[in-house]
């Protein structure tokens, strides 16, 4: 090997690892900042690294190092250029335009099935030569569909229209490498001779930069909006939050428990109280169908209709029926189910009405019996004449009052069985010794272990309130 040679071998190699560090770079950031779901990393990765591989395969001192033949080199060689158009056009499939993704699509389907006829066609014995030919035909006409497909998109949507920053710096690197392209496949097809050394890896270094840039520009594009949603998230948690009772009523001869877990930073479930005086206490619990900010929203609006109904205190039925006309009209995909209870502290009399809401449960210290409590009108927000009713049930000392919403009974646990009403009457009916406070942590601790979800992680958000009358009631 002559010094002009070994300097020649020596920039090939210098270039290709270069590539290869660009590419494992590009796979790492996707694994170190997965959170973005950048794939154009992944994508970029594997087309630089493939590149980089053939580049090194094609050099005498690869092959005298790893000690393999020079034929299992060509082989290799000839696989990569099948198969490295798959990554670049799944990177440029993250690039284009929607009104071109679904025939984007097709031309990688068109690249799928092309590799694999290749590598079966190189299994079955058919000659090197004539499918490295047939690889050199497909390539350039797939490049040609693409830059034809860019000057299309170009004069149907007007010039400089689709030309983002991100396109403007692809489109001149890939001219840049385009020419290089152009006269390997040429060379390979036999159509230019006496072109001297394979310089294709010049172009694509310069490429490579390129799409590097594109795709670090995207990938840190990406985690600033995450940002900036992760601080609208913060400042939607913050202001539900707020919608929430700062403090539970304190009442004689009434102790009050409640436990809000949502499954995500904001959620749809919802309660409250309104103070009449002393004796007499109104608890709403509501539920809105989704979850997320959309249902949090609309948990605020229930927040500021409710509000508006203290003269309604003591009448469960028109509560609801005056929610549900403040929310009908309001919203189209999503509903609400509501529960509303008003305590007679004094008299021992519970009064309730609920709107598609799950029943309510009342654990009797005398008997020791769990009764579920459902007098139900239509869910909130859907009909505008909707009626509602309530039931007067007797609340004695000692007896105990469950509100909950769905996610109370519906958690799942490995063999996709739900905890069930069932679970639920039997635990009000194992636990009566237990004080209100005492009682809705420990429920909370049987649902997550029946989930196998730490509290947060559950599938549901969870909210419930534990109403316990205590002797003293009418001291």
């Amino acid at each position: 090997m002559t010094a002009a040679e070994l300097r020649w071998e020596l920039l090939n190699i210098g270039v290709g690892v270069l590539l290869l560090a660009i590419g494992l770079a590009a796979i790492g950031l996707f694994f170190a900042r997965f959170r973005t779901r950048n794939f154009s990393l992944i994508y970029f990765g594997l087309f630089t690294i493939l590149y980089a591989v053939r580049l090194l395969g094609d050099l005498d001192i690869i092959e005298s190092v790893f000690d393999a033949p020079r034929s299992f080199w060509k082989d290799v060689s000839a696989v990569i250029s099948w198969i490295i158009a798959l990554p670049f056009g799944l990177f440029l499939y993250q690039l284009v335009r929607e009104n071109l993704k679904r025939l984007f699509r097709w031309i990688l389907i068109a690249q799928a099935i092309f590799a694999i006829l290749e590598i079966v066609g190189a299994m079955f014995g058919v000659p090197m030569p004539k499918l490295n030919a047939a690889s050199s035909i497909f390539t350039l006409t797939v490049v040609g569909v693409v830059m034809v497909l860019f000057s299309w998109t170009r004069w149907s949507l007007g010039p400089g229209s689709y030309l983002t920053r991100d396109v403007r710096v692809f489109v001149g690197g890939f001219l840049f490498w385009f020419a290089f392209i152009v006269r390997a496949n040429l060379a390979g097809l036999g159509v230019v001779q006496g072109i001297g050394h394979q310089i294709e890896f010049i172009g694509f270094l310069v490429f490579v930069c390129c799409l590097g840039y594109i795709t670090a520009h995207r990938t840190f594009d990406t985690e600033e909006r995450l940002l900036e949603i992760d601080k609208e998230l913060e400042i939607a948690q913050q202001i539900q939050s707020a919608t929430l009772p700062r403090q539970i009523p304190k009442l004689p001869g009434l102790e009050i428990a409640a436990r809000y877990v949502p499954m995500s930073a904001v959620a749809g479930d919802f309660y409250d109280f309104v103070l009449d005086d002393q004796k007499h206490l109104g608890i709403l619990i509501a539920d809105v169908s989704g979850h997320g900010v959309g249902a949090a929203l609309i948990a605020s609006m229930v927040k500021v209709a409710f509000a508006g109904q203290s003269q309604h205190v003591r009448d469960p039925a028109r509560v609801l029926t005056e929610l549900n006309l403040a929310l009908c009209g309001k919203f189209e995909e999503h509903y609400v189910t509501a529960a509303y209870v008003f305590i007679d502290i004094q008299n021992g009399v519970l009064h309730y009405a609920g709107g598609g809401h799950p029943p309510i449960m009342l654990a009797s210290h005398s008997d020791s019996s769990v009764r579920r409590i459902e007098e139900n009108g239509p869910i909130l927000g859907m009909i505008p004449e909707a009626p509602y009713s309530a039931t007067e049930v007797a609340f004695r000392p000692g007896d105990r009052v469950l509100l909950y919403t769905d996610g109370a009974f519906e958690a799942m646990n490995a063999a996709q069985e739900e905890y069930g009403k069932g679970r639920l009457e039997q635990f009000l009916k194992t636990h009566g010794n237990l004080t209100a406070e005492e009682f809705s942590s420990t429920f909370l601790d049987e649902l997550s272990q029946w989930s196998g979800h730490s509290a947060g992680g559950q599938d549901d958000d969870i909210t419930f309130v534990v109403l316990d009358l205590r002797n003293s009631a009418k001291a």
